[in-house]
């Protein structure tokens, strides 16, 4: 009888044993899950948040927020206490319900900020919308013709930003008359129109004009090694001038 005690109680320790560490187990898989789930709404609110500097066409905005109430039914199923998950999916349901299809497309001009890191945050933004853009698309959420024409548009947007920011950099440069920095910036610019997938106006227009402002800074610097070396004459010919003038008796 003792002996069967003993084993019942063995017997009764290895399963409790087993369902604690199931259940641990599903707790770190649930943290696991709902941190992923907090990192992708975080990751899609930014890019809302952001629409001011990278702009969004109504079919995007709606692809995000369909995102962002996806992602917080999914974190409502883990943590269905909690209060500010269902009230923030009841807010995003309410603009999805709202948004109807009068929206305006957005302008694609673009105010570069002077801050070199709030640019690179911009173009940060935008890959990872592009990112976004193809996994809703491989979950079906957006129609393949949409996701074609939003990636050239942010392809475009992207290669704007980085020839303006160049460009700015190229203009400044050369009003500080570093010519050599400003080649370099102009010379970057050009690259990367060259190197454009979708050659519009846009490309074509600045390509040209970068052409032409590089052959003129090659001019200007010709010129100025022109004058540097007559200036270099003129001291040696005064050195000369010098050493071999009459000398004067005191």
């Amino acid at each position: 009888m003792i002996i069967v005690l003993v084993i019942a109680l063995v017997v009764f320790a290895v399963i409790s044993n087993a369902i604690q560490q199931h259940k641990e187990r599903l707790a770190t898989l649930k943290r696991a899950e709902f941190s992923k789930l907090r990192g992708m709404l975080e990751d899609t609110e930014e890019i809302l948040l952001n629409a001011a500097n990278v702009p969004l066409t109504p079919a995007t905005s709606q692809m995000l927020l369909k995102r962002i109430a996806y992602t917080l039914k999914a974190m409502v199923e883990l943590e269905p206490g909690s209060r500010d998950l269902k009230s923030r999916l009841a807010d995003t349901e309410k603009k999805l319900e709202e948004m109807g299809s009068n929206m305006q497309a957005p302008s694609e001009h673009i105010t570069l900020p002077d801050n070199d890191k709030q640019i690179i945050g911009m173009i940060q933004g935008i890959k990872k919308l592009r990112t976004i853009l193809r996994a809703e698309h491989a979950r079906g959420n957006i129609d393949t013709q949409v996701v074609v024409q939003e990636d050239r548009r942010l392809e475009n947007l992207q290669l704007r930003i980085n020839v303006e920011s160049q460009i700015k950099r190229g203009n400044q440069a050369r009003a500080s008359e570093m010519l050599g920095s400003a080649r370099q910036c102009y010379e970057k610019a050009l690259i990367t129109l060259s190197n454009a997938s979708h050659v519009d106006e846009y490309v074509t227009a600045r390509r040209n004009e970068m052409t032409s402002l590089l052959a003129e800074i090659a001019e200007e610097l010709k010129e100025g090694n022109l004058r540097d070396r007559q200036k270099r004459a003129e001291a040696e010919n005064n050195d000369l001038d010098v050493l071999f003038a009459p000398k004067r008796k005191w």
